[in-house]
């Protein structure tokens, strides 16, 4: 397996090929949805690029030292750049701190390698700040970019990367590698793969932080009895958890879940059958369904609302998840998105 990355071997193997030829690019863009794999793939494109002793042209060792070091992000010609949580906002001030150590001479390894991660989240000043750098990066420097989408970013900084789209696992290969490498009883692993959409981050993240699941299943209790509250309860639930920078900081998470939910929906609605149940009856398509434990419930709804409907509320909320990002008033935001919700008993 290319650089030990599951899913994105093609990805690792073109990669690996512009180092072995001498022909690495300046920037790199890393494209697809969180917990894709997006940061990992960066940081083997790192270690590959500075290895001191690697095994062949282009492939890291991954035990030394410097690789190690990349690994935990704590090599001193690494630098990694984010917001303070997900959902903020990535300054320009970042921007400006990166340049100025990039401007540097490498300390130990062969390149400076900058990671600027979830760069969808840097606002015009920041973005347009990184445009220099990107048109004239110093010589001994590559930079890596992560976001959910090209689209999300400046057309300008896109066009001076490399774009690399990445794209989630098929569950079944997923669940299949929960199991096999990291231990997974096989009804767990197939659970935890539908859960994360075949992302293996997300799907690491979920095995290794317990909370996640915990939120998850409080987020989409708290979304099945809003679809049967009256309104003066919906705009209570908006206040409550947007009154704190600390809740607020979880409403990107919130939103996703519900995009899950909401997604499973449209698809029950449409007429498709979760990937369990096997064929289904002529001319259903089979998609695998994310909310595995959900599915009754899902099908209640479903049998409630429109196609339209469906995909009306799936619209909002990946709207909403971009508007979260641009840093807009989170209250009135799920306010009015729960004032659209139709009533569901």
């Amino acid at each position: 397996m290319e650089w030990d990355v599951i899913g994105h071997e093609w990805a690792a193997k073109l990669l690996s090929q512009h180092i072995a030829r001498q022909e690495a690019r300046h920037a790199y863009l890393f494209t697809g949805p969180p917990g894709v794999g997006r940061r990992t793939l960066a940081l083997r494109f790192a270690q590959a690029l500075n290895c001191p002793q690697p095994p062949a042209p282009g492939q890291p060792c991954r035990t030394c030292r410097t690789c190690r070091q990349i690994e935990q992000g704590q090599h001193p010609d690494l630098s990694i750049i984010q917001s303070e949580a997900e959902g903020a906002v990535l300054k320009v001030e970042q921007v400006r701190e990166v340049q100025r150590s990039l401007s540097l001479m490498p300390y130990q390894a062969t390149y400076r390698v900058a990671l600027l991660r979830r760069f969808q989240e840097a606002n015009a000043s920041a973005q347009n700040g990184l445009l220099k750098t990107l048109e004239e990066a110093p010589a001994k420097v590559i930079l890596l970019l992560t976001a959910d989408t090209a689209e999300s970013l400046l057309p300008t900084i896109a066009s001076r990367c490399e774009v690399l789209r990445l794209r989630p696992l098929p569950v079944e290969r997923l669940a299949q590698a929960l199991n096999e490498r990291w231990g997974q009883a096989p009804e767990e692993a197939r659970r935890l793969a539908h859960l994360s959409g075949g992302r293996v981050g997300y799907a690491l993240r979920l095995v290794n932080d317990p909370a996640l699941l915990e939120r998850r299943g409080a987020w989409l209790d708290e979304l099945r009895e809003l679809l049967a509250a009256p309104m003066r309860q919906r705009f209570a639930f908006a206040d409550r958890v947007t009154r704190s920078r600390e809740k607020a900081a979880l409403l990107p998470e919130m939103y996703q879940i519900w995009l899950t939910y909401w997604r499973d929906v449209l698809l029950t609605t449409a007429g498709a059958t979760s990937a369990h149940e096997g064929h289904g009856t002529s001319g259903a398509m089979t998609v695998p369904l994310i909310n595995l434990d959900r599915t009754d419930e899902i099908r209640h709804v479903a049998g409630q609302v429109s196609l339209a409907e469906a995909r009306t509320r799936t619209a909002d909320l990946e709207r909403g998840l971009a508007r979260l990002s641009a840093n807009v008033n989170a209250r009135l935001l799920t306010e009015v998105l729960l004032l659209d919700w139709p009533r569901v008993r």
